[in-house]
């Protein structure tokens, strides 16, 4: 498995992924699947632009309870075995290592289901460290709700500790979370 950045070529393969996803009702983010799959239909070079958008230029952002707020400066990289194996993202905030309440970490990630237990959200985690080493920041923050364990481990894998317990804004869901961090 290896990251990639997305490209034209990428996208009959993730799309069809995500749509994969959406009939087995095993997407992680139902809503964001659907909006993501309605922009490469319509858009698909100003999807493929987000997803390297380390100026923030790509337009707010939609939260889960459907409020919008700025975007921060990112890159996405699909997880590719030759075909999409999931998506993995980092944001990063210029010059500080603190985040909105409205962005809970620095990196987040999913692999597509029948997709999972391979090692691909370790060996993705590992891949894009580099990328947060390369804008020098100390450490990078990953959250995972308190029953996802497999997610635990993957941050686990790649360095992380416990940072702290919190309580997730309503804007994403509420509920408690872990708070990891992973030193560079």
């Amino acid at each position: 498995m290896e990251l990639v950045r997305p490209t034209l070529e990428h996208l009959p393969s993730y799309k069809s992924a995500l749509l994969r996803e959406l009939l087995a009702g095993t997407a992680a983010f139902p809503d964001e699947a659907k909006d993501q799959l309605a922009e490469i239909e319509t858009d698909p070079q100003t999807f493929l632009a987000k997803q390297e958008d380390r100026l923030a230029l790509g337009g707010d952002v939609k939260l889960p309870d459907g409020t919008f707020v700025f975007r921060l400066p990112g890159i996405s990289r699909f997880m590719w075995d030759g075909e999409a194996c999931g998506r993995i993202n980092f944001r990063w905030r210029e010059g500080s290592t603190d985040l909105p309440p409205t962005c809970l970490g620095h990196i987040g990630y999913d692999v597509f289901s029948w997709k999972r237990r391979n090692g691909y959200a370790s060996e993705a985690l590992k891949q894009i460290l580099p990328e947060a080493v390369d804008l020098g920041m100390p450490f990078v923050e990953l959250t995972t709700d308190l029953d996802n364990y497999f997610s635990q481990r993957v941050i686990q894998r790649n360095g992380g500790v416990l940072h702290e317990k919190f309580v997730k804004p309503s804007s994403q869901g509420g509920g408690d979370g872990l708070r990891f961090r992973i030193y560079l």
